[in-house]
């Protein structure tokens, strides 16, 4: 193996931050609902979950928009925090100490599907405002819709199935979903839609490239 090969790999089993000792604590949390590889759980993801179910409330009783929007994004670190997780400080020292190739897409995952939530919440707002009931049901399917993809892959991720080589499809769904917060904030001032997104929004497709990553 080349040196090159070989920096490359220790650079990416390099935690970004923490103390360095992803080993150790790939015996630590044997059993504790923490992944062995990726050092990452999976309890995070119920922050995103949470927002999922609430915006698919939304849709048919409005009354709940009050709940979604006392929604905000949550560093990993303070959802352990404040959550009954039992290894709430073991969870936030293995984040920490996470791999580069986990971590970093991981965190770039998270980052979007903030973005996603607070950019979507504005214009279900805005929707229920006008009481414009079928511009609600579509700003919501789309954004669930969305998020739900974002958490498969931040899942798979967790689990040690989405490694630096799906970086590129990563990325490739990253651009789809911001491109489609762009068309449809397009959409929403009365704009149609670009034919490359329109195109791009195919169930099929998309469903083909998320699968893809899991390969």
């Amino acid at each position: 193996m080349s040196t090159d090969v070989q920096t490359f790999i220790e650079d990416n089993e390099r935690p970004a931050g923490g103390i360095g000792f992803p080993r150790t604590l790939r015996l630590l949390v044997r059993g504790k609902n923490i992944h062995e590889d990726t050092l990452l759980a999976t309890d995070y993801l119920n922050h995103f979950n949470e927002i999922i179910m609430l915006l698919g409330l939304v849709a048919d009783m409005p009354e709940c928009l009050e709940d979604a929007l006392a929604w905000s994004p949550k560093p990993y670190e303070d959802h352990f925090s404040d959550s009954g997780f039992q290894d709430k400080a073991l969870a936030i020292l293995a984040y920490e100490n996470a791999p580069r190739r986990y971590r970093e897409p991981f965190d770039q995952l998270v980052t979007q599907m903030d973005a996603t939530v607070l950019s979507s919440l504005s214009r279900i707002e805005q929707a229920t405002k006008d009481n414009d009931m079928d511009r609600l049901g579509h700003i919501v399917s789309g954004v669930t819709g969305k998020l739900q993809r974002l958490v498969d892959v931040a899942s798979a991720i967790i689990h040690g199935r989405v490694m630096v080589s799906g970086q590129d499809e990563i990325d490739a769904l990253l651009a789809e979903v911001e491109n489609d917060e762009t068309d449809a904030q397009a959409e929403d001032a009365g704009g149609p839609p670009t034919p490359d997104v329109a195109a791009s929004n195919d169930d099929a497709t998309n469903q083909t490239d998320i699968d893809a990553l899991f390969d």
